[in-house]
């Protein structure tokens, strides 16, 4: 795992370096992404069976084996020990207490003119949700994903989901059924995308597509962007823990802390940033006892090493500056005050707040969203809400009174942009004689 210091001369270009990361600009992935969708597009319902059974070596032989029936969902949670059960009625229920605080209402108002302008808030028909299987089957998705937009009042949720040889986690259909998820197929990968954005004669076409997938699945979303909304290409998990060395830090925590993003994936990202150069070296070695009996530790020395670091900075000042560069998806503040640090972070996808705050807590049941932006898109980008599922229409109304000084400075402004046709209209609304 490399150590970077904000004194080094050439400090600026490592962290470029280190941040450096293309989710989805390879050539060959998006031809062979392009090609899938294409098929699906032309091809329907037969093309995702045979992709579905290529790929996954699903052993459906028809499509409607790839729909889960409403009773196999409630048989799934029905069977879970109540241990399990209660854990994800538990995070079910905060996370839906959470979003329902980001419903946004239809309002109006009417201005000195007599006019009432406003906005309607209406949430969408129909959306589809990616949730990952196989070797990654995340329970926890299913509900980020699918709680928001129940919240928001979408009428029909999509649930695809890959099952490998037919084989998928009851924990994922256990939670499909507590978030009321309306149908759920057992497809996955690019062809999901494609059968979600477009329709097939069994798979329903939706008007937005979320949740995180692999490559083929965030190319695909990118691909398909446009004929339906998406929330983000998602790229890999990513984790930035800043500590200052005080008396109260444990480096087993913050070694810990890190490896819980290090394990997901071998490209995932864990950065620790400090101003104390021992706490520098006691995780570091906190990071390696722990490796020697982590079950994914071949998983996480290679996201270390690919990708993690080490970052020493002079003070806070250097250290919040590292912070919103990096933009990072998590940020763990492990200091004694967060609060005093909380303006100061103007990027940021979720911020844990405090030592007994570990971003594994957020992942499942805090309540907040855990899709969240990452790839420094935490600069213009929030994570997944109510307000992803709902969208908004102007409301405009003019009475007789109040249209004629709106008309006249429209058509003002209409001449001096050369459309002719929209100052004559807007001027029939205050000329006696149009």
């Amino acid at each position: 795992m490399r150590q970077l210091s904000t004194q080094d001369a050439d400090f600026d270009n490592q962290l470029t370096q280190l941040l450096a990361f293309e989710t989805v600009n390879d050539v060959e992935l998006l031809k062979t992404v392009d090609d899938i969708i294409a098929k699906v597009r032309h091809g329907g319902d037969s093309v995702v069976l045979a992709l579905t059974q290529e790929f996954d070596q699903h052993p459906a032989k028809a499509i409607q084996e790839l729909e889960l029936s409403k009773e196999a969902l409630a048989e799934a949670f029905a069977t879970l020990d109540d241990e399990v059960k209660n854990a994800l009625m538990t995070a079910a229920t905060r996370v839906q207490t959470f979003h329902e605080r980001q419903v946004q209402e239809t309002w109006q108002y009417e201005d000195e003119l007599g006019n009432r302008l406003g906005q309607k808030v209406t949430p969408l028909d129909r959306v589809g949700i990616y949730v990952p299987g196989g070797l990654a089957s995340y329970p926890s998705s299913v509900l980020m994903n699918a709680i928001p937009a129940k919240v928001a009042g979408v009428a029909e949720v999509i649930m695809v989901v890959p099952a490998p040889k037919g084989v998928l986690n009851p924990l994922v259909l256990a939670a499909a059924h507590l978030a009321q998820v309306d149908r759920v197929f057992t497809i996955g990968g690019a062809q999901a995308v494609a059968a979600l954005a477009y329709g097939t004669e069994t798979i329903p076409a939706v008007d937005k597509i979320t949740g995180p997938g692999n490559k083929y699945v965030a190319a695909a979303k990118r691909a398909v962007f446009g004929q339906v909304g998406i929330d983000m290409i998602a790229g890999p998990s990513e984790v930035l823990v800043y500590a200052e060395g005080e008396a109260q830090d444990r480096a087993d925590w913050l070694a810990m802390d890190l490896l819980s993003q290090a394990e997901h994936d071998r490209i995932a990202q864990a950065i620790f940033v400090t101003t104390n150069e021992r706490q520098l070296a006691e995780v570091a070695a906190e990071i390696e006892k722990a490796l020697a009996e982590l079950p994914k530790a071949d998983i996480a020395r290679d996201s270390l090493k690919n990708r993690g670091a080490l970052i020493l900075v002079k003070d806070r000042v250097e250290g919040m500056a590292v912070i919103n560069r990096v933009a990072p998806e998590h940020l763990e503040l492990s200091v004694d005050n967060p609060d005093a640090l909380l303006n100061e972070v103007r990027h940021a996808g979720a911020i844990f707040m405090g030592r007994h705050t570990p971003e594994a807590i957020g992942d499942y049941c805090a309540g907040p969203n855990h899709v969240l932006p990452t790839s420094g898109t935490a600069r213009f980008s929030s994570p997944l809400g109510v307000y992803d599922f709902q969208k908004k229409s102007s409301i405009i109304y003019c009475s007789e009174a109040g249209s004629k000084p709106l008309a006249k400075t429209a058509d003002i402004l209409a001449q001096r942009e050369d459309l002719d046709a929209h100052a004559r209209s807007a001027r029939y609304r205050y000329q006696k004689d149009s």
